[in-house]
């Protein structure tokens, strides 16, 4: 019998947290919804047990004590967050997958505010030397956690990270969620996961995809 791992969803009251905290639900593992904003983990945690009944899911608002119990740490706060976040649980995240969805975007959505040759993920795992950071879900949208599939195919979502073993239970994380997991490279490739999502933006904007869209890969 598998041994159920404790994800620990930091931000889980945003929107991107919430709509990963639900597609998670889907699965076996124990879910820590992490945030200070107590009415708004309730309402999510209604709704979670509400569509899944025997889901084991908790909120909580300390994200150290809640990074100390998960197995694995996925960090769903805006990039702004992400060097107060990492000084609080950096002990407690020693050896564990810490899962980057940051996208350091700039207010007018027209370019990053990282350095061109490091991206936030990167920066992260300078935070945490001792975790095995990984970028997930950040090519994506929240809308599309609910509707993986936009006219009929399966978006794939990009994964980049410099442990094979944190890859790979990451990319089980993803298929859970919905989409076709790509592992795209080592954590570097991040910075070209991170324009991605910028460039997706630019043109929802530009296209009124109405906050549904996704990248897809084709080939033969």
């Amino acid at each position: 019998m598998q041994t159920k791992r404790t994800i620990a969803i930091i931000g889980a009251s945003g929107n991107m947290g919430a709509a990963i905290a639900k597609a998670l639900a889907k699965g076996n593992d124990r879910l820590l919804l992490i945030s200070k904003e107590e009415e708004k983990l309730e309402v999510l945690k209604a709704a979670i047990t509400n569509e899944h009944p025997l889901a084991d899911v908790e909120g909580m608002s300390c994200a150290m004590h809640g990074s100390w119990e998960a197995d694995i740490i996925i960090l769903a706060t805006p990039y702004e967050a992400q060097a107060d976040i990492a000084e609080k649980i950096r002990e407690v995240a020693s050896q564990k997958i810490v899962i980057s969805i940051a996208n350091p975007l700039n207010t007018t959505y027209d370019a990053l505010v990282t350095n061109p040759n490091k991206s936030a993920a990167e920066e992260l795992q300078a935070l945490l030397p001792h975790s095995k950071v990984v970028k997930a879900f950040n090519t994506t949208y929240a809308a599309n956690f609910a509707q993986p599939i936009i006219d009929g195919k399966q978006a794939d979502a990009f994964i980049a990270g410099d442990n094979e073993a944190a890859l790979e239970t990451t990319a089980e994380l993803v298929k859970t969620t919905g989409f076709n997991p790509i592992i795209a490279g080592k954590l570097s490739v991040s910075r070209t996961l991170e324009a991605m999502q910028l460039l997706l933006i630019q043109l929802t904007m530009k296209y009124n995809y109405n906050w549904l869209a996704g990248w897809k890969i084709l080939h033969q």
